[in-house]
């Protein structure tokens, strides 16, 4: 219990917990409905793609700044080939596939390039968002309407078919991540790189992977976010990058490496989730969402901070 109670994550719970108590108090007939919960849960199932490859890539010391920019790429990339080819599947395929080329791009040259990841994302951060630029001319394209109504629309159960695929999804890369050499490889090139060279982690082609990892579920979240609005948003995905990242800070994983879960940034994309339904259904102003999510991300570094000079102690 000791161990629980100092953990970063198990505060954030705590205040999730907080978030959802309070808005349901003040607006039970309006917060605290089936329906308001599952736009909630909704709203949250694309980002949570983004941040769980986050996870991976700043557990590892690393940063991916191109993740919004890989997203419309690869939605532009699987509505041209759809347009092109009539066929669903393949433009799903050409969307991932799309992803994962940017992001083994961003990985070698991290690993084999030695280029810093902040400059390396950045750089093809631009890059994406200036191929998608180009194949539309600066116009968003148009869903397949056998796409928007079919994958966009269906339910299983009550629940929209992109939050199954999404919590499937994040639930294997958690338990991934938790539980296998791979996941152990990872937290020990975020711990010590060179350490765990020395302890035969093929370091870079495990970066290349971790990397590739987070382009390729930045290319399904394109396809998905595709069916769900219909449309490319080519201007509508400038922060992502920023989102997934104050998620999976938020959710505890150390900016330093070798520290973080997937279930902390599950708990971590919620809250901005929660607070932005939460204002609005109060009538606040929605500015007020930034300052409180800025807040709790200086909260949550300084409380990384922390925990690293103890541990150094």
């Amino acid at each position: 219990m000791r161990r629980l109670a100092g953990a970063q994550v198990f505060w954030i719970a705590v205040v999730l917990a907080a978030l959802l108590a309070a808005f349901s108090a003040l607006r039970p007939g309006s917060f605290a409905t089936p329906f308001n919960l599952l736009n909630l849960v909704s709203d949250a199932a694309i980002l949570l793609l983004l941040a769980t490859g986050m996870t991976y890539v700043i557990i590892t010391a690393g940063i991916d700044l191109s993740v919004g920019g890989v997203l419309v790429f690869s939605a532009v990339a699987a509505a041209r080939t759809m347009d092109a080819t009539g066929s669903l599947p393949l433009g799903a395929a050409v969307a991932v596939l799309a992803g994962l080329a940017w992001g083994v791009v961003n990985g070698t040259l991290v690993a084999l390039g030695r280029i810093p990841a902040l400059i390396v994302t950045l750089g093809t951060l631009g890059m994406s968002l200036g191929g998608a630029l180009l194949l539309t001319g600066g116009v968003d394209l148009r869903a397949p309407t056998e796409l928007n109504l079919g994958l966009g629309l269906a339910r299983a159960l009550g629940v929209p078919l992109i939050v199954w695929i999404c919590a499937a999804i994040v639930a294997v890369l958690g338990a991934v991540l938790a539980a296998t050499r791979f996941g152990r490889h990872t937290y020990a090139i975020g711990s010590n790189a060179e350490a765990a060279r020395r302890g035969g982690v093929a370091v870079n082609r495990h970066l290349v992977r971790v990397y590739g990892l987070a382009g390729l579920l930045a290319g399904l979240a394109g396809y998905l976010s595709l069916a769900k609005y219909g449309i490319t948003g080519v201007s509508a995905h400038s922060t992502d990058n920023l989102q997934a990242i104050a998620a999976v800070v938020i959710g505890g994983t150390s900016l330093f490496g070798g520290v973080g879960t997937v279930v902390g940034t599950v708990i971590g994309v919620f809250i901005p989730v929660v607070l932005q339904n939460g204002f609005q259904i109060l009538g606040v102003r929605p500015f007020w969402q930034q300052v409180v999510v800025g807040a709790v991300l200086v909260a949550a570094v300084y409380a990384d901070q922390r925990q690293r000079g103890r541990r150094d102690t």
